[in-house]
């Protein structure tokens, strides 16, 4: 009976000190209710009770929040249920600086915030920088965008700078926990390597994303991929093509508003690996061959192609392009591309209506105008992907099906040389035995290639960035190896992109590098020093001891590069983009050196591959260099190295 009595007692406790209260505001909310109801839109106490009916029911959404730690609404002025759509990290460029943003869509509302700094053992807050209602937000249209102001895209140099860094620092990180060092260490690394990777975040978008409120005000977001601004603009179109009413955020309503964002979010972390868990996939190095064969589903017939877009270094990089099949509804590429990974988890195929009318030509720097007309991404499962057969899948993508094959190389297979077993040809024979045999001081293949993409691939955008079609350079390689007459047509025909991967797969298939396996060591020690006088003896020493079929054919690519970079505002490929392109594919030792120098499979940023690139780059930077003053300098130093 006394225990009986006791949790009677208990309960009524229970009920007075914690149900009670919230009873009283659940009823005093219905009261708000009521009230609202019968008051007058233009009487001085509507507004005020508005007020207390949000707050109420934002205190009592919250009292759940142990139940539901994320909660999808908050109230609206009218009362109504605000949903968080989508959210997630973008840079804002803002008073002429790069600003990392947490952007927010609600079903009425865009807001722009940025997490506040906090003492230890406080909990993280947002800061609202400024928010559009869904009703006043509207797009530029391509002659306002026009007008706006160019945007400067940061120096290659200095992203590749981070990217040195950023493989240097996971290097470290990976050695001490393999020899169990102090978890001190280890953090001190950690912070170092979000810095370098928040920076590189921070600095490498470069596509516009411009959003403008009807009073006037301009916002300019930028973004590593057209994926992400399409995903962007649909969300709010679609939520835009409801009954929306403009409004004016009070301070509370703004302060309620931006305390929801945290519990709200989908997307709590930047996308950096150092936000990675140990045991998360650090995806996948090598080779990704994928196959785009047709598409169904188009409305009407149009000029349709596909790009291909992997992740790298936490952003998103375009790799392949399919050309442009026109006037269809079914269009069928059957086209193959090689795409290097660095780290990537996902692949992205989007699919565009081309555009050729020029009086629709927007110049904005960098923007797309061609229309998206479908876009999926696909995660790059290793277990699916690493299997020696092909994959073949369907993407969806806004009643559009687009089938495709895919299949993976690891950096172990795809850092093998083979030497040709034949003795005709030229992939994968010796550099000199070609020369010799065509009485040429550079090879054929190399002069043809140089000359065709500098007629007409020039100016074309990620010229030897972008993928060729795996098929067509295949066929070209067939035709230089047998020396075919009809090579000058051919190539007259053929995609630039693909006589651009010829040539990069020419140079990848020599037995060994066009630089050497004896001089490799030298080079890395060289590119190394400190000194610039000491640096620039040790470089221009090293070309003198190349054999003259390697030196003179790496002098000849070595001009052509440049007069590639100096058409940079149209193609977008620096000399450090062409770097690290063919750093190397023309360093890149054999396979018994590279067991000497390459740590990891999975590290394709290893410290040597950006080591191969530096080189390059160095004499891509440096004054022309001539072969006759080389050679006569040989008079007054060691050939031997």
């Amino acid at each position: 009976m006394e225990i009986l009595l006791i949790i009677r007692f208990c309960c009524d406790c229970t009920y007075a000190l914690l149900y009670k209260p919230i009873d009283r505001v659940t009823r005093s909310t219905l009261v708000l209710h009521d009230l609202l109801k019968h008051t007058p839109v233009d009487h001085p106490d509507y507004p005020l009770l508005q007020d207390a009916l949000r707050i109420s029911q934002n205190f009592l959404s919250s009292i759940n929040e142990d139940i539901d730690p994320r909660r999808t609404a908050v109230t609206t002025p009218k009362g109504e249920t605000r949903q968080l759509v989508k959210d997630g990290f973008l840079v804002e460029m803002s008073e002429s600086s790069r600003k990392l943003r947490h952007v927010f869509l609600f079903t009425d509302v865009l807001l722009c915030a940025k997490l506040k700094k906090t003492s230890a053992g406080k909990h993280q807050q947002y800061d609202c920088k400024w928010y559009i209602p869904l009703a006043d937000l509207v797009f530029p249209s391509p002659e306002e965008s026009e007008a706006s102001p160019q945007v400067h895209p940061f120096p290659d140099h200095e992203l590749e700078d981070m990217k040195v860094k950023i493989s240097a620092l996971k290097s470290e990180i990976q050695k001490e926990k393999a020899n169990k060092g102090q978890s001190r260490a280890i953090e001190r690394l950690k912070k170092k390597m979000f810095e370098n990777e928040f920076l590189l975040l921070l600095n490498s978008p470069t596509i516009p994303f411009r959003i403008h409120n009807r009073n006037g005000k301009s916002y300019l977001f930028l973004l590593s991929s057209d994926y992400e601004r399409s995903e962007w603009r649909e969300a709010i179109q679609k939520l835009q093509k409801k009954d929306l009413q403009a409004f004016v955020l009070s301070s509370v309503e703004l302060q309620v508003l931006t305390g929801s964002c945290f519990k709200l979010r989908t997307v709590h972390n930047i996308p950096v690996t150092s936000n990675k868990d140990d045991d998360e996939s650090p995806g996948l190095y090598g080779f990704l061959h994928v196959i785009v064969h047709s598409a169904k589903g188009f409305k009407q017939s149009a000029n349709l192609y596909c790009t291909l877009e992997v992740d790298s270094f936490g952003y998103f990089v375009s790799k392949a392009k399919t050309r442009v099949f026109r006037d269809t509804t079914e269009p069928k590429w059957d086209e193959e591309f090689e795409i290097e990974l660095e780290g990537s988890q996902s692949l992205r195929i989007l699919c565009y209506e081309k555009c050729y009318d020029k009086t629709k030509v927007n110049k904005d720097n960098n923007e797309i105008v061609d229309k998206i007309m479908g876009k999926g991404q696909i995660q790059l499962d290793p277990q699916t992907v690493e299997s020696k057969n092909w994959h073949t899948d369907v993407i969806e993508m806004n009643g559009i099906k687009v089938e495709f094959s895919m299949k993976f190389t690891s950096r172990d297979m795809s850092l093998k040389r083979t030497p040709s077993k034949k003795q005709t040809g030229v992939f994968g024979v010796k550099i000199s035995v070609v020369t010799k045999r065509e009485r040429s001081k550079v090879p054929y293949i190399v002069r043809q290639c140089i000359e065709e993409v500098e007629k007409r691939g020039i100016e074309e955008v990620g010229i030897y960035r972008i993928s060729g079609v795996a098929t067509d350079i295949q066929a070209l390689k067939a035709v230089f190896d047998a020396n075919n007459k009809d090579i000058l047509l051919m190539l007259s025909d053929m995609d630039i992109n693909a006589i651009a991967g010829t040539l990069k797969l020419y140079f990848r298939e020599l037995p060994e590098p066009l630089l050497t396996d004896r001089l490799y060591p030298a080079f890395m020690e060289g590119i190394a020093l400190s000194d610039p006088a000491a640096k620039e003896n040790c470089m221009m020493h090293l070309l003198r001891s190349l054999p003259d079929p390697n030196l003179i054919t790496f002098l000849f690519l070595l001009e052509h590069l440049k007069r590639v970079a100096e058409k940079e505002p149209i193609n977008k490929m620096s000399l450090h983009n062409l770097a690290t392109v063919f750093g190397p594919t023309l360093l890149r030792p054999s396979e018994v050196e590279s067991k000497a120098h390459l740590t990891s499979a999975a590290d394709i940023w290893s410290h040597d591959v950006m080591a191969q690139v530096q080189v390059l780059l160095y004499y891509l930077q440096h004054p022309p260099i001539s072969f006759a003053e080389l050679k006569r300098n040989t008079l007054y130093f060691s050939t031997d190295v």
